[in-house]
């Protein structure tokens, strides 16, 4: 009997033991589980550019649209010399534009591209010099988007653009914003479009890419800065001379 009860009180200290070794198992592997790298599964990872577009108006440009948000991508015979397309996404709807105006070597380029979002007409007036700087946007008709802007880069055959959606808040007023950006890593350069949900126009951004990390600073009191990771951009944080301060993120989509 008096071995029976001494085994009672050990045997409820080894349970009490194997319960606790047990919990801070589970607590060690929860605390290991790590939050999976998001990755753009439909973007590439090399430059669709080709070195002998580098210096001219044909070539690839690739650029973002504020107002909703989205991509787009305009192929000026970089495929083939009878592919001069763009294409673009708004709001998750995807549109192919058509140029009617034939590229000439040596020559800028300047053409409408047009197609069909939700049955009505989208024109797009692409221009580029003849050494494939200062791609822009003259003019365009975005059915159901009367304010969008759009901001395109070209990219090389070294320099891969990388395109981001994503958003602002500023935590001072609460208000949010659309914040959409073209990254070149190999240049470690970045450029943005900002609006202030309610508003028509847009604030452009600009700064440098270093150790994964993107930061800017204006000279006037505006800076911020955030971590890349993978096809993510998270971690983001501003402030401006107002005072008003806040935080951003990004995802990758082209």
């Amino acid at each position: 009997m008096k071995k029976s009860a001494l085994f009672l009180p050990l045997a409820a200290v080894a349970f009490v033991f194997l319960t606790v070794i047990g919990c801070k198992k589970k607590e060690e592997l929860v605390n290991t589980v790590t939050t999976p790298t998001y990755t753009c599964t439909t973007c590439i990872t090399t430059p669709e550019a080709k070195s002998a577009y580098d210096n001219s108006s044909r070539g690839m440009y690739k650029g973002i649209v504020i107002g909703s948000s989205g991509t787009i991508k305009f192929d000026i015979g970089n495929t083939d010399t009878s592919t001069i397309k763009a294409y673009m996404v708004i709001d998750g709807v995807s549109v192919t534009l058509t140029a009617n105006v034939k590229w000439v070597a040596g020559s800028s380029y300047v053409s409408p591209f047009t197609g069909t979002l939700n049955g009505e007409t989208v024109s797009i007036t692409f221009s580029v010099d003849a050494t494939g700087s200062n791609p822009t946007v003259t003019s365009m008709t975005i059915p159901g988007h009367p304010n969008a802007t759009l901001a395109i880069a070209k990219e090389t055959s070294t320099s891969l653009i990388k395109v981001f959606e994503g958003t602002a808040k500023n935590t001072t007023t609460s208000k949010n914003a659309t914040f959409n950006l073209m990254l070149s890593t190999s240049l470690k350069r970045w450029y943005a479009r900002v609006r202030e949900d309610g508003s028509t126009d847009a604030s452009k951004v600009e700064g440098t890419f270093d150790n994964n990390v993107l930061s800017f600073d204006d000279g006037k009191g505006a800076t911020g800065s955030a971590t890349l990771s993978g096809d993510n951009i998270i971690n983001g944080t501003w402030k401006n001379s107002k005072p008003e301060a806040g935080t951003w993120e990004a995802k990758r989509t082209l």
